[in-house]
């Protein structure tokens, strides 16, 4: 028996078999095209599947210590994991199929062909599968001055030795590393190493090796330092390099760290250069908890203060912005646990304006670093911002440090130069040390951090206007809030205090000044005291007068160019700041 359709029963039918087609085909939207092409092909990739359910972390106003905030976070994470993971952990355990989970953010790594992958897709609390590009990182560049120097130019330029005279080495402060692997006993980091105590070494929660086997992007899979090392080892020299610019010092004479009494803790996120997005969220993972050499008994408190990061994740190499926003949200989850994540800003200056345009350095939650001279200026190849992607608009980098022929240890008890962001990047983490050194009461308030930072960099303006900067903004997208200074970070946190009430009543410009220093006041009674100190504390004038008196005005014009910091009495109230000249 034949059926007949009208018009109108036709194209109800269409309709129909359309949503049904459409309804089926939905999986495909959270597929990213590079895993559905592969797989077609008859290919397995590797993918990583992330979950809709991501924990949004708040810690109570009464969570302030860093370590408290640590255990909160990885509390949170693990729960949101446990409780969103196990239907599809079960699945692929019944059939046998290798994964890996996450919990820094919502999310597992496996491999599998269409009908694994059409599988996955289809479950409800799967929000999408991403790529998991092998990437290649850029090479600093190597120079042939190798020569020693009393103290190394970069360390000099940012006053790193004048907060070691005030007694600020970075004592009782960790610094994470995660790179190409680290020579744990050079004779620049034996000593600085968490793990030594000066007889034995116990690498447990103070050594972590994400990589578990070959990367295709090398040539064989003959890896100098194998596979899951059960102790640190570099197979580049890359890590150990940024190492020893965050704390190295070998004590005869090679001071090339800027933090050289704090302790380091490191993760191998890359085989030989080569990294890939979950390497670098398993070494996140891994600095939010360390754990023993089992991988297990992980303990928020052994965390390290900040993380030196000098790699990156372009789209020219796989990445895409499912996974910047995977590993955007582990930074995030780094930052609310009260650790500073520092990057280098990356090496593609010569593009011009907006060559800030990898991860990590594009993230909100990141501190990107761009690369100076020893002249003082940016350096050629240091990208510059806004950022156009992920984040469009964003003004990166935030600050500048040496990064230019910085001479640090490499494997095999060596020393070499080297020029990159990621030279520049570890001069921050390592000034980070000495800061937190000099004031415990910012470990674990990154934003208070970064703010002191900021505020004390040396001001360095630019014509280049990229995102329209003016020839005198500062910030700008060249170098952020300017060359980091961290003596003046250190001395601003001792000269004197900020004041509310005392702040909107009292007006000191121009800043930067040049003959002069005018203070206004308003509404305000009784004596007010100005005092202008060098970074070094040092006082070098002082006026008094009546706040009948609403505005004062002090020569300037005997002090030399540079960074100075004032304080402003009056009564008990009393503020403080940078001003330069």
């Amino acid at each position: 028996m034949k059926i007949k359709l009208g018009v109108t029963g036709l194209s109800l039918l269409i309709v129909f078999l359309f949503s049904s087609w459409k309804t089926n085909d939905t999986w495909r939207e959270k597929v990213s095209p590079e895993i559905l092409q592969k797989a077609i092909a008859g290919e397995t990739p590797e993918f990583i599947v992330f979950f809709k359910n991501q924990a949004a972390i708040t810690p109570p106003k009464s969570i302030v210590n860093k370590e408290d905030k640590g255990h909160y976070v990885y509390q949170r994470l693990k729960q949101t994991a446990k409780e969103t993971q196990g239907s599809l952990i079960q699945h692929l355990k019944l059939n046998n199929i290798e994964f890996q989970s996450l919990f820094i953010v919502n999310a597992l790594k496996t491999t599998g062909n269409l009908a694994l992958i059409e599988s996955i897709a289809r479950r409800p609390e799967v929000a999408n599968l991403q790529p998991n590009p092998s990437i290649r990182m850029e090479d600093p560049r190597r120079t042939s001055n190798n020569a020693r120097s009393t103290i190394e130019w970069g360390l000099d330029m940012i006053n790193a030795d004048d907060v070691w005279a005030l007694g600020y080495t970075g004592q009782n402060v960790v610094v994470g590393g995660q790179d190409t692997g680290y020579e744990w006993d050079h004779p620049a980091l034996k000593n600085k190493y968490r793990g030594w105590d000066g007889t034995n070494a116990d690498h447990n929660y103070n050594w972590h090796d994400a990589i578990h086997g070959w990367n295709p992007m090398n040539a064989d899979s003959v890896n100098p330092c194998g596979y899951d090392a059960l102790e640190p080892c570099d197979d580049h020299n890359h890590g150990t390099h940024t190492m020893g610019t965050m704390l190295g010092d070998d004590e005869t004479g090679n001071q090339i760290g800027v933090a050289p009494g704090a302790k380091y803790i490191c993760c191998r996120n890359m085989e030989r250069g080569a990294g890939t997005p979950f390497t670098y969220l398993e070494c996140f993972e891994w600095f939010l908890a360390p754990t023993d050499l089992n991988n297990a008994n992980p303990d928020p408190s052994k965390a390290p203060h900040v993380i030196s990061n000098s790699w990156g994740c372009p789209t020219s190499e796989g990445c895409d912005a499912s996974n910047w926003a995977t590993m955007s949200t582990a930074i995030t989850n780094l930052r609310t646990a009260g650790i500073m994540v520092v990057v280098s800003a990356g090496n593609s200056g010569s593009n011009g304006c907006s060559s800030v345009f990898s991860p990590p350095a594009i993230f909100d939650d990141s501190y990107a670093v761009g690369s100076t001279r020893s002249n003082d200026t940016i350096s050629g190849f240091s990208s510059r911002g806004p950022v156009t992607s992920f984040n469009p608009g964003v003004m990166k980098p935030d600050i500048s440090a040496p990064g230019s022929g910085v001479r640090s240890c490499i494997r095999n008890g060596a020393y070499a130069t080297y020029s990159g962001t990621s030279m520049a990047a570890p001069h921050v983490a390592g000034a980070v040390a000495l800061l937190i050194s000099a004031d415990p009461t910012l470990a674990g308030d990154v934003t208070a951090i970064e703010n002191v930072l900021n505020a004390s960099a040396a001001t360095k303006t630019t014509t280049e206007g990229c995102g329209g900067d003016s020839g005198t903004a500062v910030p700008n997208n060249t170098y952020g809030h300017g060359r980091l200074d961290i003596l003046s970070a250190v001395v601003g946190l001792t000269v004197g205090t900020e004041d509310d009430f005392l702040q909107e009543k009292i007006d000191v410009f121009p800043n930067p000044f040049e003959d002069y220093i005018q203070i206004a006041t308003k509404d305000l009674r009784g004596t007010i005291s100005f005092e202008l100190y060098t970074t070094s504390g040092q006082l070098l004038l002082q006026k008094t007068w009546t706040a009948e008196q609403s505005e004062m005005t002090i020569p300037t014009e005997q002090l030399s160019s540079g960074v100075y910091f004032y304080k402003i009495k009056q009564g008990k109230n009393i503020i403080s700041h940078k001003l330069i000249k």
